[in-house]
């Protein structure tokens, strides 16, 4: 039963990084960034990041649209990562961003 239980464990944990990462890839094209980046981005993230950064930057995600990130200078948009209070996340973020930009993913 044991093993079981592990599998179905370990496939449920599978499937929330799946889904964390396919809802990544939708929040940042929805905000302008490339399906490839995006995807490239997301993947990252979901490498890199706790399941409580995730939920945080999720959180944090909800505020953002479209029109007000594409107001916004770099320095803005850094600022607003900085807002989170995880430098863990704003580093990851603009690794993957910048990484994933420079790659053409």
């Amino acid at each position: 039963m044991k093993p079981v239980l592990i599998a179905v464990t370990a496939a449920a944990l599978l499937a929330g990084c799946a889904s964390y990462e396919s809802r990544i890839e939708s929040s940042l094209t929805s905000v302008g960034v490339a399906r490839p980046v995006a995807g490239c981005m997301a993947g990252q993230m979901v490498d890199r990041l706790s399941t409580d950064q995730l939920k945080r930057l999720a959180r944090f995600a909800k505020g953002i649209d479209r029109r007000e990130v594409e107001r916004m200078s770099l320095r803005d948009i850094h600022k607003r990562f900085q807002a989170i209070g995880d430098p863990e996340i704003v580093e990851v973020v603009t690794r993957a961003g910048l990484g994933c930009t420079l790659m053409g993913a």
